[in-house]
């Protein structure tokens, strides 16, 4: 049975989360990918003011496809996590507690996912269709003109992911391997 968590998180819930654990995300998280991380990192490098409160937040890796009529967003399935570990661990430090996206993460971000305390879910690529009808609402509330990678406020209910790496050290992808090394 799936944990039903309440994002933007609280400091306890991520404490009861480990590598494996299916969830249902609902409330908000936030889109970015590529360009957006590159573009947070550097107002807060020159003292700007970033597009949303990071703190406590989730961000969901993901470029959505334009809307078709009576749709609220297009297909919206993960982007490969690895492409914005250059600017996660910055991201964790300033409070960031969860992301959304696929693949494996680096050892620096695995590092400081246990530091900071955070967690990274994975969303099964592949399975938009589904992961659209969790989504509520949308707003674009940054970088609009970078197109699908603008940074978006997402109104989720139910969002299916399962806990990749948690604050433990967990490793889902890791653990995985070793099991079946053992069969």
């Amino acid at each position: 049975m799936p944990k039903t968590i309440k994002v933007p998180f609280e400091e306890e819930q991520i404490k009861t989360l480990r590598s494996g654990d299916k969830v249902l995300l609902t409330g908000t998280v936030y889109t970015a990918r590529d360009a957006a991380h590159q573009r947070m990192i550097e107002t807060v490098e020159t003292g700007g003011i970033m597009p949303f409160e990071v703190s406590g937040q989730v961000i969901y890796y993901v470029g959505p496809t334009p809307a078709k009529p009576s749709q609220i967003i297009g297909s919206a399935g993960p982007t490969t996590s690895s492409r914005m570990d250059k600017q996660t661990p910055k991201l964790l430090e300033m409070g960031l507690k969860g992301m959304i996206g696929k693949g494996y993460r680096s050892e620096e971000v695995k590092k400081a996912i246990v530091t900071q305390q955070a967690v990274y879910f994975g969303a099964v690529g592949g399975s938009a269709a589904l992961i659209t009808k969790s989504i509520k609402s949308v707003e674009i509330i940054a970088y609009e003109e970078l197109g699908t990678e603008a940074i978006r406020k997402l109104e989720i209910e139910d969002f299916p992911v399962v806990v990749i790496n948690d604050i433990y050290g967990g490793d889902l992808y890791e653990d995985g391997i070793a099991k079946y090394r053992q069969v």
